[in-house]
């Protein structure tokens, strides 16, 4: 909204400073900057509230040091991170774009699948919380959302880079040509980024079309499916990692931060011409959305972090999942999850892992045997004596390692 009233003063009485707003890296600072002041600030007014209405963390007994501690502590504090991700986008950004609509739908959808969650879990004394199937349901439509959407919306589209030889020509005749001169013109286009490649783009329709040329108009389908299948794996894998303080808001605000580099430069026709990858039209306010996320995360982390004041619960796990899963897709990097997520991909693995070994060993030796101590990952080690501090801040570690590794593929192919 902001953006809009300084766009209005610019154009209507050049009013000192409102061009700013038409600058993306300052209304990402600004986003950042809000965003850390409303989670911190209205965070502990929202946890004081959560606190009154005894919103409090109901803790099993799984035999892990410092656990019995957390009982009681306010849970659903993904409304702060929700709150303070939304506020700034809602003043910054251009509220018309297509990415920024998908976004603000993916938080409130998943936000609500998970408050939902917790509340079925604080009041109506359910420790299961919302069934299985239903959160599976809401986020299989959410990835039916997104995946049409991005499938036959007409502002999604790319641009490609004219091939060499034709730029070389271009340059030959002006050395001095506009970058935007070496690119193809927009089209609709499923295609999407495979790391490590050195022709690194792939069409979702190459999935059917080997098949027949003919089953390309079922491409639809194909894009659909992937897009369900990677909204649900991610939103699952962060709301596995959320088990111990600061652990699922760090990891997130590493991963959120290295997909913002990505929407920059992929939005940027010039560094996107340098670094040879495709340009996404009108990607820039994505970047935006993910300033705000970013200080919305890493101010809940000042009452998250050890010992934790306030738990963010599915309210704010399932909706983060689901926003990194949606903004990867919508820059087409979602094959760099393995790597970029590669903390919610172990702790995903290593459930599947300790049930499937559990009820393989039991049915053969008729006793389950367990690879890990315990599952999810942090757990095991937790159980093997770590702090959970040290946990947390390795796993941190780890999550910049792999974000590095995911800017490298920029290069590397």
């Amino acid at each position: 909204m902001l953006y809009y009233l300084f766009e209005y003063l610019e154009q209507q009485f050049q009013f000192p400073g409102a061009s700013l707003f038409g600058f993306i890296t300052f209304r990402a600072a600004v986003a950042i900057i809000l965003s850390l002041l409303i989670s911190t600030i209205f965070g502990k007014r929202i946890i004081r509230f959560l606190q009154r209405q005894q919103v409090g963390e109901t803790i099993r007994d799984l035999g892990l040091e410092g656990q019995v501690e957390k009982a009681g502590t306010p849970t659903m504090g993904g409304i702060i991170i929700i709150l303070a991700t939304l506020i700034p986008v809602l003043l910054l950004a251009k509220l018309e774009n297509i990415y920024i609509i998908l976004l603000i739908v993916t938080t409130l959808w998943m936000g609500t699948i998970g408050f939902i969650d917790d509340y079925i879990k604080k009041f109506k004394n359910d420790k299961e919380g919302l069934k299985g199937k239903f959160k599976v349901l809401g986020q299989v439509g959410l990835g039916i959302i997104v995946g049409a959407t991005l499938f036959f919306h007409q502002d999604v589209t790319l641009k490609e880079k004219l091939p060499i030889a034709q730029q070389n020509e271009i340059r030959a005749e002006n050395p001095d040509v506009q970058a935007t001169k070496l690119f193809k013109a927009e089209e609709k286009s499923t295609k999407t980024t495979i790391p490590f490649l050195k022709d690194n783009e792939f069409d979702y329709s190459d999935l059917i079309t080997w098949i027949s040329p003919s089953l390309e108009k079922y491409t639809w389908i194909v894009f659909i499916i992937v897009s369900i299948f990677i909204i649900t794996a991610v939103s699952n894998g962060a709301n596995l990692t959320d088990g111990i303080d600061g652990l699922a808001a760090g990891t997130s605000a590493i991963i959120v931060l290295t997909l913002g580099i990505f929407a920059w430069v992929s939005s940027n026709i010039v560094f996107s011409g340098y670094l040879d990858i495709m340009y996404i039209p009108r990607a820039e306010e994505i970047t935006i959305y993910i300033a705000a996320f970013v200080g919305a995360l890493v101010g809940f982390l000042w009452y998250n972090t050890y010992p934790a004041q306030v738990f963010m619960g599915d309210t704010g796990s399932l909706t983060i999942g689901g926003i990194i899963a949606v903004i990867a897709i919508a820059v087409r990097k979602e094959w760099l999850i393995p790597i970029l997520c590669g903390i919610f991909l172990a702790e995903n693995l290593s459930v599947v892992m300790q049930v499937s070994y559990f009820k393989y060993t039991r049915k053969k030796f008729g006793e389950g045997r367990r690879i890990f101590k315990m599952s999810p990952l942090h757990h095991h080690y937790q159980k093997s004596g770590y702090h959970e501090s040290k946990i947390v801040t390795r796993f941190w570690i780890v999550g910049i390692l792999l974000a590095i590794i995911t800017i490298v593929t920029l290069k590397i192919r």
